[in-house]
């Protein structure tokens, strides 16, 4: 039953969201993130107790928009897949064009993302803009919903192996060797063999992922925090934050590459979460220590 409903809930959406006025759509969105946070349900007190690592001091409030920035991303979602490469290139900007020209210029790129923002406009922007894109979907349950995940982010261009196909990492190595964009979340270890790294000061884990394919690929592992801005007519764009490419180790194994090359990411992503808190809707246990139940039920 429970199934069924989240199902119908979200197939319905992606049907009626595109045929409201869309001020009114971000509006019932805006509203309905503020009832969740008024809640407070375990999501909302997961995404406090992650954001006190950012701003210890009032992570309640921070929260309020963190669930705005959340519930915008669905809206976008929604709404994305009737966007043309017009509204794309009015809607998104790169802080540093000519840092990612130059990155881009000898091919293939592998980016380290965090749930900022919105991931999926920015891969949209992308393959019009820069090249194609390729990445991971994490397999959701139910599997309709799921499918139409896998559907709505072709739909906008993007290229999607699922997270556990066989023979994933030999395929987005030859994807980024013939020149593609392979951007992949990194703030939150799905891997089950994730690199410890510190992560907004705290013990994390990342997965290895984004750094073994840029060392295979020998292409350049750039670090992304994407937020959202204002625009000046009203309604929100957003923005890519465009970090210098993490240097690969001269020495050490392989594996120790890896892991100073992740740690990297995390120094990238955790200095872009502390200038935008309020665009990190990480809603997941992320840190070593949440992972304590008597904390977790603090």
């Amino acid at each position: 039953m429970r199934d069924r409903f989240i199902t119908t809930v979200y197939l319905l959406a992606w049907r009626v969201v595109r045929l409201l006025p869309e001020r009114l759509a971000y509006a019932l969105f805006t509203l309905a993130a503020d009832w969740v946070w008024w809640r407070r349900g375990p999501g909302v007190r997961r995404l406090e107790q992650n954001l006190a690592r950012v701003n210890p001091e009032n992570p309640r409030a921070l929260s309020r928009e963190g669930m705005r920035s959340y519930l915008r991303y669905w809206c976008d979602a929604f709404l994305l897949p009737g966007w043309d490469a017009d509204r794309l290139a009015r809607t998104c900007r790169v802080d540093d064009p000519e840092r990612l020209e130059r990155i881009f210029a000898a091919g293939g790129v592998v980016a380290a993302l965090a749930h900022q923002g919105n991931w999926d406009h920015a891969g949209a922007w992308a393959g019009v803009h820069l090249t194609k894109v390729t990445t991971v979907a994490e397999r959701l349950k139910p599997e309709a919903v799921y499918q139409e995940f896998l559907d709505y982010r072709r739909s906008i261009g993007i290229e999607i192996f699922p997270l556990g196909e066989p023979g994933l990492m030999g395929k987005l190595i030859r994807k980024v060797r013939a020149g593609a964009f392979v951007p992949l979340l990194a703030d939150r270890d799905l891997s089950g063999n994730g690199v410890p790294v510190t992560f907004l000061g705290e013990p994390s884990r990342m997965a290895p992922g984004p750094a073994a394919i840029a060392i295979a690929a020998k292409a350049p592992l750039m670090p992304v925090n994407t937020y959202y801005e204002r625009l000046p007519g009203g309604g929100h764009g957003l923005v890519l934050q465009i970090h210098e490419p993490v240097p690969v180790p001269t020495q050490g194994s392989n594996a120790e590459k890896i892991a100073v090359m992740m740690q990297g990411c995390a120094d990238a992503l955790s200095a872009g979460i502390r200038e935008h808190p309020e665009d990190w809707h990480m809603l997941q246990v992320v840190f070593d220590a949440d992972l304590d139940p008597a904390r977790t039920r603090r």
